[in-house]
């Protein structure tokens, strides 16, 4: 069985094939300046957050940015783009938590460039249920032999997995 954390969760909501690449060991996030300045904002905009909160790890999953005070997941993020999935990265880690005993946690969503924040609530009745149907997929999707096709879409042209993704063999 495949050990899911939050970014297969989050890749999964953007690109099926560079979730199936990352997991098998295929990286390009280094050759990004889009992930590095990702990082950097993550790392930067909030200068208080690592004192104020704490690093948890349950399970293989690793939330940066919990204030157990107030029971908040606080994820940043670069740009509102694929919010979708950054609201599922975020439920996956109210799941992770739900199924550890926090009971009432929350997630916030910052996007400190936009000036803005998206509120992501945790229901257990309608959010388990999808979570799990999430985590099954992937693994499915991660037994296959083959990587998954190209999704040919405009997201595509800023992705580091570009290069790889549309390199055509002679």
């Amino acid at each position: 069985m495949h050990l899911v954390n939050a970014t297969l969760i989050n890749l999964y909501h953007v690109c099926r094939r560079e979730l199936w690449l990352h997991h098998h060991g295929i990286r390009m996030e280094h050759t990004s300046d889009t992930v590095y300045e990702g990082k950097l904002i993550g790392e930067t905009a909030y200068g208080e957050r690592a004192r104020k909160n704490k690093q948890v790890e349950l399970g293989g999953v690793k939330i940066d940015y919990y204030d157990p005070k107030t029971k908040t997941v606080h994820e940043t993020k670069k740009s509102d783009k694929m919010e979708g999935a950054h609201v599922a990265q975020v439920k996956y880690y109210l799941y992770v938590l739900h199924r550890h005993g926090v009971e009432g946690a929350r997630g916030l969503i910052e996007y400190p460039r936009l000036r803005e924040r998206t509120q992501v609530a945790f229901d257990p009745e309608a959010d388990v249920a999808e979570i799990e149907s999430w985590l099954a997929d992937i693994r499915r999707i991660l037994d296959q032999e083959q990587c998954p096709p190209v999704l040919n879409k405009p997201v595509c042209k800023q992705c580091s997995y570009y290069d790889y993704c549309y390199i055509e063999e002679e």
